[in-house]
């Protein structure tokens, strides 16, 4: 399993929220390059990034610090937040980005989502979202009438590269991954689960890796690693076999 290390941009900075409140936002690094430097040389093999103001004003607004962060690595980042359209997806990927994200797209515009797929094999991944179990898009602020595992099942023939699973209302809060509903949406779909949303610490990580082979690819943990609940070389360590 791949442990994806999150930077979340908010004004230029690498701040963690709390189930997605903009309100309730924690800074923990003004510099979002040297975050990321800091990220690879502990041993990580991938960055996730999200453009959280993107998110919600639906196009790139942290430009400047997501090119920051590509120029600073080597290893290949993801990155969500506002990419909605083509013309979008095309620059971040042209940009240096490896993966590019997609959210809202997926339920408001799912031909986006299949034309990406299309044209950049490998290099899309979809992201959902969801408040008890049903989809929330615009940064989080809507919540649709579609369960999060249907909403998967529409994408599961277009070559989705994997799928971000976040629970919203562990996000942030430290309240433990939701396995269960990780677990069930990865047991649902072929492509690839990744788990986000609720990490504390190793625990966590371990009761995930145990259902490793339903297809669960990967977590991603913001708030544990910034705080120091989860130490990098145990979490890398621990799912490396």
């Amino acid at each position: 399993m791949i442990l994806f290390p999150a930077i979340d941009l908010k004004d230029g900075a690498c701040v963690r929220l709390i189930r997605g409140e903009m309100s309730r936002s924690t800074t923990f690094n003004n510099d979002p390059a040297a975050q990321a430097r800091e990220f690879m040389e502990a041993g990580f093999e991938w960055i996730h990034i999200v453009d959280l103001n993107g998110a919600f004003s639906g196009k790139p607004v942290n430009t400047d610090a997501v090119s920051a962060i590509i120029n600073a690595v080597d290893c290949p980042v993801q990155l969500g937040g506002g990419i909605r359209s083509m013309k979008t997806v095309a620059r971040w990927l042209e940009a240096g980005v490896q993966r590019v994200i997609l959210g809202t797209v997926a339920l408001k515009q799912p031909d986006l989502v299949r034309r990406a797929c299309e044209r950049y094999p490998g290099r899309v991944v979809l992201s959902i979202d969801a408040r008890d179990g049903m989809v929330a898009v615009e940064g989080w602020a809507e919540i649709s009438e579609m369960t999060a595992p249907d909403l998967a099942k529409q994408f599961e023939n277009d070559g989705v590269a994997a799928i971000v699973y976040t629970d919203i209302n562990r996000d942030g809060a430290m309240k433990g991954v939701n396995v269960k509903a990780t677990v069930d949406m990865a047991s649902a779909i072929t492509t690839p689960v990744i788990a986000s949303g609720g990490v504390r610490g190793l625990s966590d990580l371990e009761d995930l890796k145990a259902f490793e082979d339903t297809g669960i690819e990967g977590i991603i943990s913001g708030r544990a690693i910034y705080d120091g609940r989860l130490d990098p070389h145990e979490a890398l360590e621990l799912l490396k076999f």
